[in-house]
């Protein structure tokens, strides 16, 4: 499992001090650095790998203002070209969204999908998500 902790920043919330719901899938994408440092290790845009093709946004609980969260990050599942990504948002000892994502590996600069060299897939795989 990959982790983060961050700080919600008031410009997140309602007037009610509730984190606006767009706000999740930009934490859940800060959660998946250090997977886009394995396809691009200086996370260079020249030579950039990794296409979002699909998310899903859960809803648990509330999340509030001044109160650090937690990004939780697994691996779901690895495929040829792509992987399938599992993470959780924590505040206060409770889940308060869960995600999904599907991202592919892709040659920019050849305009097409690339297999996962077998050295990333072990990598990933040790961050496997078990239910």
């Amino acid at each position: 499992m990959f982790e983060k902790v961050i700080d919600p920043r008031m410009s997140e919330t309602d007037r009610a001090g509730h984190i606006n719901n767009t706000v999740i899938p930009v934490w859940f994408e800060s959660g998946r650095d250090e997977i886009f440092k394995l396809f691009t290790p200086d996370l260079s845009l020249d030579d950039w790998k990794m296409v979002i093709i699909n998310f899903n946004v859960d809803f648990v609980n509330q999340l509030y203002y001044g109160k650090q969260v937690t990004v939780k990050t697994w691996i779901k599942d690895i495929g040829n070209t792509s992987l399938k990504i599992y993470e959780e948002i924590h505040q206060g000892g409770y889940i308060c969204a869960r995600g999904s994502a599907i991202y592919v590996n892709y040659n920019f600069k050849e305009g097409k999908t690339e297999r996962i060299p077998d050295e990333i897939r072990k990598k990933l795989a040790e961050h496997l998500y078990s239910e």
